[in-house]
């Protein structure tokens, strides 16, 4: 259980590191709201630890130790730690999801850039479909189709958060688009960093990026469904509300360079509200196909990670051999049964 004390704190990080996802916990059955918080207040510590240090490797690697100190039941004296370390132990959280956020954040201190958008994608399930694969286990949803989609979701809200900061990441040094997009648009990525500017070709960019992102808020949704009645609006608030921010970036002319796109109180609560008719109508809705589809490769292990164990059913070819096996039994036995009366007359 989550010191009360160290619970407040968690809400304040939040409050202040998060307000996107502060509104949303909101939705969220007070159970699930804790351990979340608990979560997420990890999570912008570790990176808050490596964005705002400049010996970032080092903070990875401080991370890393705290992270072990967690899973061994003896988190560090902080408030985050302890908190964290509860959850851990109370919902029994595979460690290799923390363990691949980590990684993504030491893609960050390694300053990273991404050839394509397959590699962007892998960053992304490292840094937010990680974290949307943690959320299903702590609100006990182990199925591989609901982790499938969380983690596309995980990928939209990082898209998102890579286009609304495209001038803010610039002008520190840092590059997220994908090269090859670049090098299709006739950007160069130096001179882009050395003074970036919202030009035609790169608002191009950032509208394609938001195409990517809203494909997948979409095919996520499918996975609600599948969370537990109380745990709907606030997950469904969390993807409403990132996605307005796509809607700001558009509002804007896709200039995410001069400006950056902001979300109103007011704009907030209309998408909470939102959140809750569409919670509703999940209870009479079908289930949709797009539950059963693939996971995105990039985010394939961490479904694997976080899915709860299937009994092993054999491939297709198995169960057509013991088909074909049985029938030929079947007819063996026919036969004999035939034969019998012969015999006898014999």
């Amino acid at each position: 259980m989550i010191a009360p004390d160290d619970l407040g704190h968690c809400t304040q990080a939040i409050r202040h590191g998060s307000r996107s996802f502060h509104a949303a916990s909101h939705l969220l059955p007070r159970d699930v709201r804790d351990h979340a918080l608990a979560l997420y207040a990890f999570c912008r510590l570790a990176d808050d630890k490596v964005d705002l240090q400049d010996a970032k490797a080092a903070a990875v690697d401080e991370l890393q130790e705290r992270l072990a100190l967690a899973y061994a039941g003896r988190p560090r004296n902080a408030p985050t730690d302890r908190a964290f370390a509860a959850m851990v132990e109370t919902v029994e959280m595979p460690r290799a999801l923390p363990e691949a956020l980590l990684e993504g954040l030491a893609w960050d201190a390694l300053e990273r850039r991404y050839a394509t958008l397959s590699e962007l994608r892998a960053y992304s399930a490292r840094v937010a479909s990680a974290v949307g694969a943690m959320m299903c286990v702590l609100m006990g949803v182990r199925e591989r189709g609901a982790l499938a989609r969380a983690c596309d979701l995980g990928v939209a809200m990082q898209l998102t958060n890579i286009a609304r900061d495209v001038g803010e990441d610039a002008r520190e040094g840092r590059l997220y688009l994908p090269l090859d997009w670049l090098e299709g648009a006739g950007i160069d990525p130096e001179a882009f960093l050395a003074a970036p500017h919202p030009s035609p070709p790169l608002r191009a960019l950032v509208r394609r990026l938001l195409r990517e992102a809203d494909t997948l808020y979409a095919r996520s949704e499918a996975g609600v469904k599948r969370l537990p009645l109380r745990a709907r609006p606030g997950i469904f608030a969390a993807r409403y509300i990132y996605a307005g921010i796509n809607g700001r970036i558009a509002t804007a002319g896709h200039d995410s360079v001069t400006t950056r796109a902001v979300t109103s109180a007011p704009q907030k609560l209309g998408w909470l509200g939102l959140a809750l008719i569409r919670s509703g109508a999940t209870l009479v809705m079908p289930v949709s196909p797009l539950l059963y589809a693939h996971p995105l490769p990039e985010t394939a292990f961490l479904v694997e990670a976080a899915a709860a164990p299937e009994p092993r059913t054999g491939d297709w070819s198995d169960k057509l051999y013991a088909t074909l096996a049985r029938a030929k039994a079947h007819e063996i036995a026919r036969r004999g049964s035939l034969l019998e009366p012969a015999r006898r007359a014999g």
